[in-house]
């Protein structure tokens, strides 16, 4: 099974997107895009209140769903999976800021500070790995029967850009958490079960819905 080619098109608009709305012009880090934006480039639409709302949320619609839904419907194992898919990416996301302790654009203006130890955490973005895992499920089990679900790209990319213009991130930071989020929420949805369900008894999950 390969990943659908609307979701590689839909990427990669989302990247094109990152670049044009960061001015992702040539600076250092990996791939020599990544510069600090301006400070004070994080209000309105961009605010920080603005993201925490929608990491929050996404993980709140995700889990609440899984536990609403039930495992026995396809909607519920796809919510399921997600839930899966965020809890590898915010796992790997850890594994990774602990091993490359990379300075945030607010620690300093140098982007090719890795390894400066506790307390630098640029590298990946947990918050765009998150809303990245959870949405990546649902794209690829609905975008091909309704493409409007690839609207769903939107969201990581839209955090992505915000994490930038606030400087709690580079440009690779955010690009490398879409990749890698992408990746583990393809990997969760093509497992037969969700992960998640293996510690409930039966592997099912009766939903709330069907419980009261």
């Amino acid at each position: 099974m390969s990943i659908h080619a609307p979701l590689r098109n839909a990427l990669g608009v989302c990247f094109l997107a990152l670049f044009l709305a960061t001015e992702a012009f040539a600076g250092g880090g990996p791939f020599g895009i990544d510069h600090a934006v301006d400070k004070g480039d994080d209000r309105g639409l961009w605010a920080r209140r603005n993201q925490l709302i929608l990491q929050d949320g996404t993980a709140l619609f995700v889990i609440g769903s899984a536990l609403w839904e039930g495992s026995e419907s396809r909607f519920g194992q796809t919510a399921w999976k997600a839930t899966d898919s965020i809890l590898l990416g915010a796992a790997t996301a850890q594994v990774m800021k602990l091993a490359f302790s990379r300075a945030r654009p607010a620690q300093g203006e140098d982007p090719n500070l890795w390894f400066q130890g506790s307390g630098h955490r640029s590298f990946p973005s947990g918050e765009v790995m998150e809303i990245t895992t959870a949405v990546t499920p649902f794209i690829l089990e609905y975008g091909a029967e309704n493409p409007a679900v690839y609207g769903l790209a939107l969201l990581p990319v839209y955090d992505a850009i915000a994490r930038v213009r606030s400087r709690g991130h580079w440009q690779s930071d955010v690009l490398a958490s879409l990749a890698i989020g992408s990746a583990i929420g393809y990997y969760a949805h093509s497992r037969q079960n969700a992960l998640t369900l293996g510690v409930i008894p039966g592997g099912v999950w009766v939903g709330w819905s069907k419980r009261f």
